[in-house]
């Protein structure tokens, strides 16, 4: 048995886990955002020329992960595994590509945090020796998940300034043993939390404090802190979250500085109308898959913090009047270049 270096909640990846590539698909409104030309493949409507909604993301996932293939040359024999989840129920879309590809599968859900927790467990399996290289994707499409978490489209219902727009994309990249320039060398697994937050359009301020937590343990436990990173970048706070994260930081004397940063303020412009920015599985998977790893690779960032954040939000909780756990899972990610550090 490999023995692990662990503290606490924290994982100290001990024998090597790297990302070899990343790939992403997305909608018009995504592609049409400032970071849009990173990504792969942006369809111009919002079905993709597909029958309903749930094929076209199905259809955005699949994309992510056969063009990450391409891109490295692989085909679906040389993975261990395929890790990954999407927002609906079962988890349907990601059962649907798994089918496609016949690859030992793990459905995972952890909502907007579905891809760190893929890449936690991934890294998990690559460092124990279980596999040599494997995928992690997740998908999010804002008409499926309005649909099942909020209202009927077609009712039009307005959305306070707090809500956000759930990304229409999908997001894979591949983990393996082979040295590249980006490096995994640990993870914070999040505990879950709840401040009573009962609103589903105040996302942000449910994941809010479940992040700060879980970067305080991966801080703690690694001997690191704000200014030993060049970003600190959550999944999908918004606007709105991303401000309680600020001041979470601020009222515990941390130096806040322009490091920390919100993946669902990247994806779209202001001008879109997005109110307080992005969300969903697809956001963190797709921004972090295409737009990040070629901004390491230009040595924009050299040490980096994914911290994916996570609404557990049930329609049927809400109606009974609970209020909206939340998860954060946290990443470490180096350039290689700087060499080997937390």
């Amino acid at each position: 048995m490999i023995e692990k270096s662990k503290k606490n909640n924290t994982i100290q990846y001990k024998h090597g886990v790297y990302i070899a590539q990343g790939s992403s698909a997305v909608g018009p409104k995504e592609g049409a955002g400032p970071i849009g030309k990173s990504f792969d493949k942006v369809y111009t409507t919002i079905h993709g020329g597909e029958e309903t909604w749930e094929n076209f993301e199905c259809k955005l996932q699949l994309d992510a992960v056969t063009t990450v293939m391409k891109k490295n040359m692989m085909t679906a024999d040389d993975f261990g595994f395929i890790l990954g989840g999407d927002l609906l129920n079962q988890i349907m879309i990601t059962n649907f590509t798994a089918k496609e590809l016949e690859i030992p599968y793990l459905g995972l859900y952890n909502a907007c945090a579905t891809m760190a927790e893929a890449m936690v467990i991934g890294g998990m399996l690559i460092d124990g020796a279980y596999a040599d290289n494997l995928l992690v994707v997740a998908s999010s499409h804002n008409a499926t998940s309005e649909r099942q978490y909020r209202n009927p489209t077609e009712l039009g219902a307005q959305r306070p300034q707090t809500a956000q727009w759930t990304v229409t994309g999908a997001g894979a990249m591949i983990l393996s043993t082979t040295p590249s320039d980006i490096k995994i060398t640990a993870a914070t697994i999040g505990k879950v939390r709840d401040f009573g937050v009962k609103d589903p359009n105040q996302m942000g301020a449910a994941m809010a404090p479940a992040v700060f937590s879980t970067i305080k343990d991966h801080f703690k436990n690694t001997n690191t802190s704000v200014c030993d990173y060049d970003l600190i970048l959550s999944g999908d706070l918004g606007y709105h979250g991303h401000k309680i994260l600020l001041a979470l930081f601020q009222g515990e004397g941390f130096e806040v500085g322009a490091q920390i940063q919100d993946s669902g303020i990247w994806i779209y412009h202001s001008k879109q109308d997005v109110h307080s920015g992005g969300s969903g599985a697809g956001c963190s998977a797709a921004v972090w898959a295409s737009y990040l790893l070629s901004e390491i690779r230009k040595g924009k960032y050299k040490k980096i913090l994914l911290a994916g954040s996570g609404a557990l939000l049930s329609p049927t909780s809400l109606q009974q009047g609970n209020s909206i756990p939340a998860i954060c899972h946290v990443v470490s990610l180096i350039n290689q270049e700087v060499g080997s550090v937390l």
